[in-house]
């Protein structure tokens, strides 16, 4: 068993992936589009006897009117598939992204998830911080982690993602 970063071989595995999990092609088409924008990412892949079983992707998104250089990334989607579910591979997914964040120097990431299960990771409502999401949800479900102490401080606004997020 194994995290690791997405190779090019592993397009069709990420569709499957993503398809199996959500019951749609929706989130497997935005993991592609944000692929194909050329768009900097972090995509891991949870692999196991060669065979795909998860994926987590994180991209950048803005915080409109911020203009101090933040840099936040956002994470979307996270999938692994049914028969692998509850065993731990979504949070060593998400682990490793986080980690990976912190790695390449990231301020802070956002999620929009289930608020029973991000705040393990230290994911708190975004509106803590006064920052909301561009989508129309409820205060408990966008939530951010602050990678870099302090790093949102006095900083307040809307969450943008990238355009492939409204595409599909």
């Amino acid at each position: 068993m194994s995290i690791r970063a997405e190779e090019k071989s592993d397009v069709d595995g990420i569709w499957k992936v993503n398809t199996e999990a959500f019951g749609t092609k929706e989130e497997a088409s935005i993991v592609n589009a944000l692929r194909n924008s050329g768009v900097t990412n972090i995509s891991l892949v949870y692999e196991k006897n060669n065979e795909l079983g998860g994926h987590i992707l994180f991209t950048p998104v803005e915080l409109i009117g911020d203009t101090s250089g933040l840099k936040l990334m956002g994470l979307a989607p996270m999938a692994v598939i049914p028969n692998l579910q509850n065993k731990g591979i979504g949070s060593s997914l998400i682990k490793s992204g986080i980690q990976r964040c912190i790695d390449e120097n990231y301020d802070a990431i956002v999620v929009l998830g289930h608020p029973e299960y991000y705040p393990k990771f230290g994911f708190v409502p975004s509106i803590k911080y006064g920052i909301k999401s561009e989508y129309d949800v409820p205060d408990d479900v966008f939530m951010v982690l602050e990678i870099k102490e302090n790093a949102l401080k006095g900083r307040q606004g809307t969450i943008k993602y990238h355009e492939a997020f409204g595409s599909v």
